[in-house]
């Protein structure tokens, strides 16, 4: 872990505004401000070939969606979301974002999208272990989920290279760009041990 990392002493501290660090990547707290950092690249079809999603439809509603994380919280308080835009420490390129929506009993969701120009470079896989880490060790998480397309190949070997183990299928999860998908839920018991 770099000297640079600022993640807080005690879990019982309110960090959601933390910055997390890598070998090669800094994540950093989604902001507004991100939006204009992050609009052209979110503009690539690729990305949502996978997730019930389009492009952002603007700049202006790019920001907006930003601003409504930036609560951190849903709405009744019952989760904590946290979202983190991904650059390279190395010249400040931007790589992509990380999420985690922290429930009862727990448990995390976690989520992920690395921009197509650094994609098969191992960046998906670097940050979804240190936000993995940060939910066990600041959030106390026990199991943290992922909820992958069943026709993603690539992400659902990565999971599986972080040792998520596949617990559920759901056919006909939602339906998107004119087909019905169906979605694998692969699942990773964390802990002391674990990491």
């Amino acid at each position: 872990m770099s000297e640079e990392d600022t993640t807080p002493e005690s879990p019982d501290t309110d960090d959601t505004e933390t910055s997390l660090f890598t070998a090669r990547l800094a994540l950093e707290p989604v902001r507004s401000e991100h939006a204009a950092l992050l609009f052209t690249a979110l503009q690539d079809p690729r990305l949502y070939t996978y997730i019930p999603d389009d492009p952002p439809a603007s700049l202006e509603a790019l920001k907006d969606r930003y601003r409504r994380w930036e609560r951190r919280s849903s709405a009744d308080g019952r989760e904590v979301w946290l979202n983190w835009a991904a650059r390279l420490r190395a010249n400040d390129e931007w790589v992509g974002t990380f999420q985690a929506t922290i429930m009862e009993a727990q448990r995390a969701l976690l989520a992920y999208m690395i921009f197509p120009p650094y994609q098969r470079q191992g960046f998906a896989r670097e940050g979804c272990q240190r936000v993995i880490e940060h939910l066990a060790d600041r959030y106390g998480a026990e199991v943290v989920a992922a909820e992958i397309d069943t026709r993603n190949t690539r992400s659902i070997a990565l999971v599986e290279s972080l040792g998520f183990r596949l617990v559920a299928t759901t056919h006909g999860a939602d339906t998107f760009k004119g087909a019905l998908s169906d979605e694998h839920r692969f699942e990773r018991v964390v802990g002391m041990g674990e990491l």
